[in-house]
């Protein structure tokens, strides 16, 4: 999908900067733990992480940033979900991805020099976000090389991460690069079927694959009759994926 709307009107959503309640949240602190960028740091370390953030809320369709504004924070996902999205020079709105909770983003303003946002970041529903100052955790990596490694690991997954993505992007045929979207959501791939939950709203699953929704739809209508996939609202059962994979090739 393409949403055409002025940058001027996308800059009128709220921006929220300020920041609230302490991060004290045990299962969010748990999966804090668990993240690649969080696991190997001691626990006074993190500590130290947690003590200089703070968790913020956001409305339903409320910016966190906005498009090339400078970048001193970065942000872990406690609770629901966030879109990611650019606006190019005429003012098309595309979306670029999906952030659910347990996720990290924008972290790569650890390293960026200048530190900007290079897209908007929204809340597709009421959300909770931890905002980690970059500054806090360049300290931390600075003084331990093994942060250091851990932290380039994780960026190099990414890496590997976004090439796929863009191979996919690559693929011209439309009903092709909703094959491959809808294989990477099962948790092993062609191995084994499965039910499997959009993360977005149809109309922004569509944009993410460059696509109209109208080319979205009748796509996803055509494998529905054709027996390849069951549909209910935002969820779809893939009993046979190989034999999805197939069609596409």
């Amino acid at each position: 999908m393409a949403l055409t709307q002025t940058a001027e009107t996308r800059c009128s959503k709220p921006i929220l900067v300020a920041v609230n309640k302490p991060f004290d949240d045990e299962g969010g602190l748990q999966a804090l733990r668990s993240h690649p960028l969080f696991a190997a740091l001691s626990g006074q370390d993190l500590q130290y992480i947690l003590q200089q953030s703070r968790r913020l809320h956001l409305g339903h369709h409320q910016l966190l940033y906005r498009q090339d504004m400078p970048a001193h924070q970065f942000f872990f996902v406690i609770s629901g979900c966030l879109r990611l999205y650019r606006l190019d020079s005429s003012g098309i709105d595309r979306t670029l991805d999906s952030i659910a909770s347990g996720d990290c983003f924008a972290e790569v303003m650890i390293y960026a020099d200048p530190p900007r946002y290079a897209c908007y970041a929204e809340a597709l529903k009421a959300s909770e976000v931890l905002v980690i100052p970059v500054k806090a955790y360049q300290d931390l990596l600075e003084i331990n090389p093994r942060y250091a490694q851990a932290a380039l690991r994780h960026y190099a997954k990414r890496a590997v991460s976004r090439f796929h993505d863009l191979e996919i992007m690559t693929v011209q045929n439309a009903r092709d690069r909703l094959i491959r979207y809808l294989i990477d959501l099962l948790p092993n791939g062609t191995e084994e079927g499965g039910e499997v939950e959009l993360p977005l709203p149809k109309c922004l699953v569509a944009s993410r694959l460059a696509m109209q929704p109208e080319t979205f739809s009748r796509i996803l209508a055509d494998l529905k009759s054709s027996g390849l996939v069951r549909v209910n609202r935002s969820r779809l059962f893939i009993s046979d994926p190989q034999r999805l994979v197939d069609i596409s090739q």
